[in-house]
């Protein structure tokens, strides 16, 4: 009779439970309460989880939890594993580490939930000066991904992170979909995404604002496509900067289309450093699509992009632009410059389609323009305001 009385004692200390075959690890079973530091708890249940031999699922139920830097590694044995968080991680007030939870070596994650991964950024962005300065001070991200493959992350929410909302690195099939990013305009270095050396990646049916580009697809990277993005405030959607050191590759293969941008500083771009480090390529790179409202420099090619007179601008850039496309990009703009395209005076850009621009302008500093610099562009269809009209200004300020 006493084996008896136990029993239900027993089944409540399982670290893990099992349902229709899933093994459920949920990290308040590992000590973790609300209002709390759950770093150990959430070390543990991972440890377990990963561990699993069946497909598992490490659960952060509702509840505001602090966290301080979470290494959560693999390979795992559970295949897939599934972070399911529904309540909020809140990072430290300090500016210390790589950042909240660093997820690497993991093939077929599943990373969902209603939940936050809260930043607490405000602390972090008056030491943020990384975008004024060679040697600048590093701040934790919320999410970085290193070397995750076949993987999905699906309806979570960053908010305000120091640096970086979320980093990609070395990784290949990844879907992002369903993804919310919030900080404030004024927030400098929160990237919404940043992409680098990465490949087959999908960002699709998400929102983002933030203080910096909403998406930015560094160097390196192969086959990424972003669709469906609202981005707003911010930089706009960025390929680039690229050429600034010197072991960056090529960028072949980005697809932005049916994304709507709105109040930013910029809309499309491509950005390369002038003098750069290293030459390469950068192709096959196309904006379909998309719907502008107030947004400055709605379409730039910008191969003379030195923030802050940071670089060399006498010294062309080395990176080679070919096969690219706008189309059916439409909407206002905030400034007279809708449409500005200055490529390299030593490498111009090749095989540039310009299709279907209808971008109006109703400020008082002019009549809308379209400025170029070493490129011929194919230009078809609508054309408002009409394409190249004006030689660029070389030289001129660049938007960060």
């Amino acid at each position: 009779m006493m084996g008896l009385a136990l029993l239900p004692f027993l089944l409540l200390l399982s670290l893990a439970s099992t349902i229709q075959g899933q093994s459920i690890f949920d990290v308040t079973t590992y000590g973790a309460k609300p209002n709390t530091d759950i770093t150990q708890a959430l070390a543990n249940a991972w440890t377990e989880a990963c561990a699993s031999t069946t497909p598992s699922t490490l659960l952060i139920p509702k509840g505001v939890y602090q966290l301080s830097q979470s290494n959560l590694k693999g390979p795992c044995k559970s295949v897939p594993i599934q972070v399911q968080v529904e309540g909020t991680l809140q990072a430290p007030i300090h500016t210390k580490g790589d950042g909240l939870v660093l997820f690497s070596y993991i093939d077929q994650l599943i990373l969902s939930g209603s939940g936050v991964f809260d930043g607490q950024g405000k602390s972090g962005w008056e030491k943020n000066n990384c975008h004024k300065k060679k040697i600048c001070t590093k701040l934790p991200m919320n999410l970085k991904f290193s070397f995750v493959t076949n993987s999905t992350v699906k309806d979570i929410t960053s908010l305000d992170s120091k640096n970086f909302h979320i980093n990609l690195l070395g990784c290949k099939n990844v879907t992002f979909q369903h993804v919310t990013i919030i900080a404030p305009d004024e927030s400098p270095n929160t990237d919404g995404i940043h992409i680098s050396s990465s490949e087959e990646i999908y960002i699709l049916d998400s929102k983002i604002a933030t203080g910096d580009d909403c998406v930015s697809v560094g160097d390196s990277n192969k086959q990424v496509t972003i669709t469906n993005v609202t981005c707003g405030p911010g930089h706009g959607i960025s390929i680039g900067s690229l050429g600034k050191y010197t072991k960056e590759k090529d960028v072949v293969g980005v697809t932005v289309k049916a994304c709507k941008i709105f109040n930013t500083t910029n809309g499309v771009r491509i950005k390369t450093w002038p003098d750069s480090a290293v030459a390469f390529m950068a192709s096959d790179m196309h904006f379909e699509d998309i719907e502008m409202e107030n947004v400055s420099n709605p379409i730039i090619i910008d191969q003379e992009y030195c923030p802050w007179n940071q670089c060399n601008r006498k010294v062309p850039s080395k990176i080679k632009i070919s096969n690219v496309s706008f189309k059916n990009i439409r909407g206002t703009s905030a400034t007279p410059v809708a449409v500005k395209l200055v490529c390299s005076k030593s490498i111009p850009c090749e095989g540039v389609e310009v299709a279907d621009i209808n971008l109006t302008y109703s400020g008082n500093r002019g009549p809308i323009v379209s400025e170029c610099a070493n490129v011929m562009p194919t230009i078809t269809g609508v054309q408002n305001p009409q394409i190249c009209a004006k030689p660029a200004t070389i030289g001129a300020p660049s938007t960060d």
